[in-house]
């Protein structure tokens, strides 16, 4: 048992952290939800007020990624909500997935990554691109948690330019040989499967599953961060590894596969990052009530009246931004655009929420006591990956003008 294991078990024996949040529904959202959408919230929002709040701080204060939940979300059905369920998915819509996302990412963007790159970038290539057999040999376990999985597209050079890549693999005859690195990979240091992109002979990219335990392959920890801290960050280093040829995708090639991939992760961080918004929120409007300056309460003031306004404001316009967009990407209308413009909006508005909430809070802010520095940090993170802030300006002004800035 490792020391990150025993802190682990610790920091939860010891925990006295109470979770009172309540959403903010200004515009009556919930009237445009059903009752199975709602159901799904609230079950999602228990559990993180049981599993993850009330230990989250010490995990993050450890850097101790909780191995434990993943089996947790695994019986809780955050894996994978949209796959079918004859593959162990949860066979639900997309608004219900995105629920819980926010419920998560309310309690740990960390936590958020490891549910969502379970199922956005694992179980939804191997769905969507693989074989049969691949889908009942992986989507099941996934599906479980009984093995966590982990994405891996960027490089040490290439980052927002993945056709750049230089991982490859060489047809061997009986096996391919894979060579390259990934990363900045959720998830790398735990998994036990990684949907893996490479270059064949020809340049053309395709999804390759690996096993840990393949020879050549390993896993190597990132540490030092100062944000996803209860999330685990790794790279993928393969060493010519032999890939039994039934463990390429080949349903889908090319560089779309990917980006596929991550249309279906963004629209889950869109969704996410207005969980991390609200929790902001929630603690800033509690304590600008309780907390006394002057002989009234901070909540009297109009600066601080203004903030909290302009937090309900875009926290509110994300939500009806997410919900169209869910409704579009039920009926498979929702455009790389359209997602594009949801994850850059939210998690701008959601760091900058986070910003005002740490300055209502004062030096109290800054600690372990609330949530707010915890989330500021994690989104500084979220702001960056799967699309940074700038390149999702950029999808976004492609769109309008007809005029890629980048090739």
């Amino acid at each position: 048992m490792s020391s990150n294991t025993l802190q682990g078990d610790r920091s939860e024996a010891n925990s006295t952290r109470t979770d009172n949040f309540e959403s903010p529904d200004f515009y009556q959202l919930d009237d445009l939800l059903t009752d199975e959408q709602k159901l799904i919230r609230s079950s999602m929002r228990a559990f993180v007020k049981k599993e993850i709040t009330p230990y989250v701080e010490d995990w993050c204060q450890q850097a101790n990624f909780p191995v434990k939940i993943v089996k947790k979300f695994g019986e809780i059905g955050a894996f994978g909500p949209t796959i079918p369920t004859q593959y162990g998915g949860g066979g639900l819509d997309h608004i219900s997935y995105g629920l819980i996302m926010q419920e998560i990412e309310r309690g740990d963007s960390g936590m958020r990554s490891t549910a969502s790159v379970q199922g956005s970038l694992v179980m939804y290539p191997i769905y969507m691109f693989g074989t049969e057999e691949q889908k009942r040999k992986y989507l099941p376990r996934l599906a479980s948690g009984e093995a966590l999985g982990c994405f891996g597209l960027t490089e040490p050079d290439h980052g927002s330019n993945p056709a750049g890549m230089t991982t490859n693999f060489r047809d061997q005859g009986d096996h391919y040989l894979l060579n390259g690195s990934k990363m900045w990979i959720s998830n790398a240091p735990k998994a036990e499967v990684a949907i893996v992109w490479a270059k064949d002979q020809n340049s053309r990219i395709h999804g390759l599953i690996i096993e840990r335990g393949m020879e050549g392959f390993s896993t190597p920890e990132t540490h030092g961060k100062w944000s996803l801290r209860a999330s685990c960050t790794g790279e993928l280093v393969f060493d010519n590894v032999k890939v039994p040829k039934e463990n390429l995708l080949p349903n889908k090639n090319g560089l779309g596969a990917p980006l596929m991939c991550l249309d279906s992760a963004r629209f889950g961080i869109a969704w996410g990052a207005i969980g991390a918004a609200m929790d902001c929120y929630f603690s800033a409007r509690q304590y600008a009530l309780e907390r006394v300056q002057f002989e009234k309460p901070i909540a009297s003031f109009q600066l601080v009246q203004k903030k909290l306004s302009e937090m309900l404001t875009e926290i509110t316009k994300a939500q009806l931004l997410n919900w169209r967009l869910g409704i579009l990407m039920d009926k498979n209308e929702a455009t790389t655009a359209q997602i594009s413009l949801a994850k850059r909006n939210n998690v701008a508005i959601a760091i900058e929420i986070a910003r005002e909430a740490r300055q209502i809070h004062g030096g109290m802010g800054i600690t372990g006591d609330y949530s707010i520095m915890r989330h500021m940090m994690n989104l500084e993170s979220v702001i960056t990956y799967e699309g940074t802030h700038d390149i999702h300006l950029l999808i976004l002004g492609n769109e309008i003008t007809g005029i890629p800035a980048f090739s």
